[in-house]
């Protein structure tokens, strides 16, 4: 009897919970997912919320652009392998997709993919987090630029599956509300975790961080084990191909509409504000031969650039997302001149405390209007029936842009970081340039 009531008990704080952050009282729980799913919704619910909560958390503690490239650069890696964090995680969790999409989604059940792709993530983190306390210099490096491949791989599985996963288990009335209760736990955990190291609670140094790794690991793997307890009914396993296949079926699409071309050429030179944090940081630890910079203030500024952006460029994006890419151009140009002018002028000042956060900060910005002006652009700029396919060929464009991009590591390894930011800031500017003949796909009478 006392399980019972035990259970009974569970039952009704899992329902109390999804209550207050769901505040479903509209009685349409069940509209749009398996009927057999409704008595398991609540706790379908919070096992979204709280497994995407803690994975999403793991990211801000093992963000490449931030805390990798801090870890690597206090352990004396060389810039060409610190210069390849950001390709190897952003190509390696998009290229990928484009080729497993069909295959995962064969699968009655997808929940096992999701969660084992988070198992082998945190396993990937748990290496590096290995790595910061044995190896330093070339072994360090190269020992995360694989780890991180292999999670960037198993990151492309977890996405192609967690949409469907979603789909199936949690009420579209309810969906961003689990995704977005998820996010804002995660980016306040996240900004505490950096108000402690800039308060110096926490101290900074390899041992500290390397050990908020270990925690990120944890997260990962708590996040699979939670995942599997998923109610998932067995759905259709019938249609969606390859976006490759796609891609290179629909290719001539590039000169056949050059919206879509200098659109494809804008977002590739936007890669410019994704790329530039792990350069960006690095300066922190140039000034006095091996020494860290405050890795506290730079994970606070990236994430209140987030918190106070993201809602602005989304409201500007729906009004104009041409302009929103202009902007975000403008501003990454604008950092980028900066920086570069505090480097050849005044490279005393990047030694003050807040100076390089701030800059961060900017960049961060920039580099939310990026994300945001270009999901709104393409959505918008074709209809439902050729989205697929301008989506398909953008994807797999700037996925071998962001291969590509490796190569700035070797200029900063050869030519120095400040010619790589000053790169930087040429493709920002053209990118403004260019975006500006991008039609106002919001408005149908300019488009």
């Amino acid at each position: 009897m006392s399980e019972r009531k035990a259970a009974q008990a569970d039952r009704d704080l899992t329902d109390a919970v999804y209550q207050m952050l769901a505040s479903d009282d509209d009685g349409r729980v069940c509209r749009d997912i398996p009927e057999s799913a409704c008595n398991e919704q609540p706790r379908n619910f919070l096992v979204h919320v709280v497994s995407l909560a803690a994975t999403k958390t793991g990211d801000g503690l093992a963000d490449p652009k931030l805390v990798l490239s801090w870890v690597l650069t206090g352990l004396g890696a060389p810039a060409y392998l610190i210069g390849l964090l950001v390709p190897v995680r952003e190509a390696g969790a998009l290229l990928p997709q484009l080729f497993t999409a069909a295959a995962i989604r064969s699968l009655p059940q997808r929940k096992w993919v999701w969660a084992g792709a988070s198992f082998v993530q945190g396993l990937a983190v748990a290496g590096m987090g290995l790595t910061a306390f044995t190896l330093e210099g070339d072994a360090a490096g190269w020992a995360v630029v694989v780890l991180l491949a292999l999670f960037a791989l198993a990151r492309s599985a977890a996405s192609v599956s967690y949409k469907d996963v979603l789909g199936k288990t949690v009420s579209k009335a309810t969906r961003g509300t689990a995704t977005g209760s998820a996010g804002t736990a995660a980016s306040v955990l996240v900004l505490l975790y950096g108000a402690l190291l800039a308060s110096g609670l926490l101290d900074k140094s390899i041992a500290v961080v390397g050990g908020g790794l270990f925690v990120a690991a944890g997260l990962w793997i708590a996040a699979a084990a939670l995942f599997v307890t998923l109610a998932e009914e067995k759905g259709a396993t019938e249609g969606g191909g390859n976006a490759a296949s796609v891609a290179l079926e629909q290719v001539s699409l590039l000169w056949e509409d050059p919206q879509l071309a200098r659109f494809v050429a804008v977002r590739g030179l936007l890669t410019a504000t994704a790329l530039a944090p792990p350069f960006l940081i690095s300066l922190s630890g140039t000034s006095n031969e091996r020494a860290l910079g405050e890795l506290g203030a730079f994970v606070i500024a990236s994430s209140l650039a987030s918190v106070a952006s993201s809602y602005v460029w989304g409201r500007l994006s729906d009004k104009s997302s041409r302009k929103v890419l202009v902007f975000s151009g403008v501003v990454g140009a604008a950092l980028f001149g900066a920086a570069v002018g505090l480097m050849l002028g005044a490279p005393t000042l990047l030694e003050v405390r807040y100076v390089l956060p701030s800059l961060l900060f900017f960049l961060m910005v920039a580099y939310q209007g990026v994300r945001l002006g270009r999901s709104t652009h393409i959505v918008d700029m074709t209809d439902a029936d050729a989205r697929a396919s301008y989506t398909a060929i953008s994807n797999t464009a700037i996925g071998v842009i962001l291969v590509l991009g490796g190569v700035f590591g070797v200029i900063a390894e050869i030519a120095g970081t400040v010619v790589v930011l000053a790169l930087f800031g040429a493709m920002s500017l053209a990118a403004a340039g260019l975006a500006l003949g991008l039609k106002e796909v919001q408005h149908e009478d300019d488009v």
